[in-house]
């Protein structure tokens, strides 16, 4: 499995001999409006340029419709025939924009070697909720392959918990910005996302969704600060850089 970050959420996933384009936010820096009154956004370019990014795309997974996941540029410059993933109520929006491959994901897809299910995500807590709106998380599944929880936008709360205990995935990607939305978090902090480390050890945690919106509270610094306070390592905690792939292989078999 290789795991490109992009730029905030979006990720380029090698798995299992696919290529998926995750959560696809391709406008240039300074392109949409300011959350905070701190920087219009995305406050930083693209690490390469759209074509590189859209090469050998099997397969593109909007999560939701917030433009950080799936802007204007993404609905010009994605080929309207490339499959699309997307939660249940999204389609016909995702349709209008001119694709016409779009399947909801309302419980699991096979995807060749590959099984997608879909897992709980809260965007936010309290009255919040309601004004993010719906979104999901991932876990990613096939053989040779080491299982993949994808958290989404969303913050760590019970049914999350429980999905991840549930799952035990070797990989764990998470949002960890800490932005919030009328002063309420909105995606995973600094001490969510060590909580996750914490809780799974076996598991690497890859944290994304950082430094590229000027609501978020958290930097990637701050966070392998925190981290390392609480005895966190580099090899638990993947916090990449824009652009940077990490590589993780499946366990070998015990015995093996």
């Amino acid at each position: 499995m290789q795991i490109q970050l992009l730029r905030n959420a979006l990720l380029k996933l090698t798995y299992a001999g696919r290529t998926l384009l995750i959560d696809p936010d391709l406008g240039a820096k300074h392109s949409r409006p300011s959350f905070t009154g701190r920087s219009q956004n995305p406050m930083v370019d693209l690490p390469e340029p759209i074509e590189s990014i859209l090469a050998g795309v099997d397969q593109v997974i909007v999560s939701h419709l917030h433009a950080d996941h799936f802007d204007a540029v993404a609905k010009e410059r994605l080929p309207k025939e490339l499959a699309v993933l997307c939660q249940p109520g999204d389609e016909e929006t995702i349709r209008a924009a001119g694709f016409t491959n779009v399947t909801p994901l309302e419980h699991f897809l096979r995807l060749g070697p590959i099984v997608i299910t879909r897992q709980p995500a809260q965007h936010g807590t309290g009255a919040v909720v309601e004004k993010m709106g719906k979104v999901m998380g991932l876990t990613f599944e096939a053989p040779g392959e080491p299982t993949l929880y994808w958290c989404g936008d969303s913050v760590l709360y019970p049914p999350l918990r429980d999905a991840v205990a549930a799952t035990a995935p070797e990989v764990i990607v998470s949002h960890s910005c800490g932005a919030k939305w009328d002063d309420r978090l909105i995606v995973m902090d600094a001490e969510q996302t060590l909580e996750l480390c914490e809780t799974h050890p076996a598991a690497v945690v890859i944290a994304t969704h950082m430094e590229a919106l000027d609501h978020a509270t958290v930097s990637r610094a701050a966070l392998r600060q925190a981290a390392q306070a609480r005895g966190i390592g580099e090899e638990r905690l993947r916090i990449p850089a824009d652009g940077e792939t990490i590589e993780i292989r499946c366990p070998a078999p015990a015995g093996a």
